[in-house]
């Protein structure tokens, strides 16, 4: 039977790979953060909070027209039926955004560098559409449209 034999060598070799691993680990867990939250847990009865933001991408087409769209970040949204809600809207990009939310009587506008709250609570479920009505579709730098999933 062949007896497993360690030189030194081998040995210095996985002492300094498993010396890396753990410097690379910690270094790591120092520096990165993990994913941001982007809605809050409820406190002392209050509702939850979501953050939203307006974005824009733009690109340059093979002939060079510039494209662009906006969008609302994060474009779906997770709530449960009749969980008292406050969308928080920033707006970001682009001077205004004036919007509704489908089958409700919500709409308001979100204006550039400020924020927009929004007292929300679903009772039926379904799939409720945030729509900007100046980017409501592609013709428009659209479609910019969040959907709120009521479950």
């Amino acid at each position: 039977m062949g007896a497993l034999i360690l030189s030194a060598k081998k040995v210095a070799v996985i002492g300094a790979a498993v010396l890396v691993a753990f410097a690379a680990y910690f270094i790591g867990s120092y520096f990165w953060q993990g994913a941001m939250a982007t809605s809050s847990q409820p406190v002392n009865g209050e509702p939850r909070v979501i953050n939203l933001v307006t974005g824009e991408f733009k690109a340059e087409t093979a002939d060079g027209k510039e494209i662009e769209a906006y969008r609302w970040d994060p474009g779906t949204i997770l709530v449960e039926k009749g969980e008292p809600i406050k969308l928080s809207i920033f707006g970001v990009n682009g001077k205004e955004h004036p919007f509704f939310i489908e089958d409700t009587e919500i709409k308001g506008v979100v204006q550039q560098g400020k924020e927009t709250i929004v007292d929300l609570k679903f009772d039926k479920e379904g799939v409720y559409r945030l729509i900007c009505t100046t980017h409501s579709d592609i013709n428009s730098n659209g479609p910019m449209i969040a959907y709120i999933v009521v479950d």
